[in-house]
């Protein structure tokens, strides 16, 4: 399983990591209720061929083992929260995870939406997303953060001012939605100019960042996923755990925004830490985007309950040694801010660490280690573009584009927890405190991927059915479900994939099921995943639906 490969190499963040060794089991369903044994039936049970589909109107599978990457991560994180919690005094042996929780914990976003009581209604439509391609072949990935940006990136180009006001809302919404509906008129645009001259508008309008889509997976990124650097001075003795979580005690300041930074205080607070979070004076400004759930945002919620909240001015000075005092009660900090705010904060690791000893201070960015002349905004989607990633999202027979779910997100600040979670196992063993860096694109490097793109047979792809999809076995030969359908044994996929278009999908499951072949219901709908009871076990909450803590410690 490809699990295994992203948990053995996180593990080994941890020198020595355990006298007697922490066992780990990673199981395909855990407590999910239904039948799952491989990868593309994970993916179509808890959602992820729902959402990396919503852009083309229907589910698809996405081309990269992702749910099994993430649950070797996690499995990883349980080995080594397992490890503090014993070099605290417990009698942790084993931690349970699996590639179900993995996914759910994913799409934990997009359930919390779907399942909130806000009449607000999300709007997703397929088409027109990014990426454009340009008159001399180039296929690339835009992205800014503010409208103004936006603008004159288009005007640039000589693009109508109607589009390009209409295609803001969309193109801003891509991360939230999975979807990008853009109008034509911009891609027509795009097609007009050379790529020389989209990367010249990019440089005019200040906040633009253009790269070309790679047209090839390659090999995983060659850079660790987390580097370490021992900061000088030794932490002083600390308590032991007060309860049952393995980090119980443990507090974490974070500053973060978005989806990567907030990733990593949510996991380590389902851990059992502590953690405070750092918001502007009046609040983080996600706190309001619909849809809410009570008075505050679902999706800003699904990564941020439970965290305590403190704001602060960090532009004044007041405001930073704030800060520097809520940190070296901690003894753990982590932000995501931009390349070169915490030196010019003076919040830098060797800043903090002169008067904190053994801090573990933790950095998740975009791109690191990759340097640039000029370096683009570290975001999801341009990150899959460079790394390989959009290259494997989707198969041979499509445009390459990164999937508009937001993969390195996740999975960024999954390596960020892991890196985190290091750190502090070597400070209970030496009393040393460590700088922790991490980004999308070194995540990006524990995504296995083939050295071309994915040759995926119609059969391999969720099959319409009369009422709904569903997902065969991987590698099931052809033959296997020929008999169940009344098919002769050498029918062609397509043959098949129009027999199945004959009857709703519980009656194919049914004679599929009765010839052995475990075939999965692929889920199009996050709220009817969210009230199905073979998911009970794994969700909880009422004004919205997220997933439980994804270890099980023994």
């Amino acid at each position: 399983m490809t699990s295994r490969v992203a948990a053995e190499q996180l593990t080994a963040l941890a020198e020595h990591c355990t006298v007697d060794p922490v066992v780990s089991e990673v199981e395909w369903a855990g407590p999910v209720g239904i039948p799952l044994a491989d990868e593309p039936a994970v993916q179509a049970a808890c959602g992820i061929m729902h959402v990396h589909g919503r852009a083309a109107g229907r589910p698809q599978r996405l081309g990269i083992d992702y749910a099994s990457t993430l649950a070797g991560v996690l499995a990883a994180q349980g080995v080594l929260a397992a490890s503090i919690a014993r070099a605290r005094g417990a009698h942790l042996t084993s931690v349970r995870t699996s590639v179900a929780e993995a996914a759910l914990l994913a799409v934990g976003q997009y359930l919390a939406v779907a399942t909130t009581d806000d009449d607000w209604a999300e709007r997703w439509e397929p088409g027109g997303r990014p990426p454009f391609t340009t008159r001399d072949g180039v296929r690339f990935e835009l992205e800014t953060l503010y409208p103004e940006g936006w603008q004159r990136f288009w005007q640039e180009l000589g693009a109508e001012r109607a589009p390009v006001a209409e295609g803001w809302w969309p193109f801003q919404q891509r991360f939230a939605t999975a979807s990008g509906k853009l109008p034509t008129a911009l891609h027509e645009t795009a097609r007009a100019a050379d790529y020389q001259a989209v990367v010249a508008a990019a440089e005019v309008a200040a906040g633009v960042s253009v790269l070309p889509v790679r047209d090839h997976p390659g090999s995983p990124v060659d850079v660790p996923a987390c580097t370490f650097q021992v900061l000088p001075g030794a932490a002083p003795t600390r308590s032991g755990r007060t309860g049952e979580a393995p980090l119980d005690g443990i507090v974490i300041v974070e500053s973060t925004r978005r989806i990567q930074g907030p990733m990593v205080g949510h996991v380590l607070r389902m851990l059992g830490a502590e953690v405070v979070r750092v918001e502007p004076p009046g609040g983080d400004p996600m706190r309001g985007i619909p849809p809410m759930a009570g008075d505050c945002s679902a999706r800003f919620r699904a990564l941020n309950d439970g965290k305590r909240v403190v704001e602060i001015d960090l532009k004044s000075r007041t405001g930073r040694q704030e800060l520097r005092e809520l940190v070296a009660g901690a003894g753990v900090f982590v932000h995501n801010w931009a390349p070169g705010k915490a030196e010019q904060l003076g919040l830098a690791a060797d800043d903090l660490a002169r008067t904190i000893p053994g801090l573990v201070y933790a950095w998740s960015s975009g791109w690191a280690p990759l340097t640039w002349p000029n370096q683009p905004l570290g975001t999801d989607f341009l990150v899959q573009a460079h790394s390989g990633i959009a290259a494997a999202a989707y198969p041979q027979s499509e445009p390459c584009a990164p999937s508009l779910m937001t993969l390195t997100d996740i999975l960024g600040g999954l390596v960020c927890a892991a890196g985190v979670l290091a750190a502090v196992l070597r400070r209970e063993r030496t009393r040393r405190g460590s700088r922790v860096d991490s980004s999308l694109y070194s995540a990006a490097g524990l995504i296995p991927r083939p050295g071309k793109r994915p040759a995926l047979r119609e059969t391999d792809q969720p099959i319409r059915t009369a009422d709904g999809y569903l997902q065969l076995p991987d590698q099931l030969a052809a033959a296997a479900v020929a008999g169940p359908l009344g098919l002769a044994l050498d029918a062609t996929p397509a043959a098949l994939v129009a027999r199945f278009r004959e009857q709703p999908t519980d009656a194919w499951l049914g004679r599929l099921a009765e010839a052995d072949v475990c075939a999965t219901r692929v889920c199009t709908d996050m709220r009817e995943l969210a009230s199905d009871p073979r998911f009970s076990a794994a969700l909880s909450g009422s004004t919205r639906r997220f997933p439980l803590s994804p270890w099980e410690f023994s």
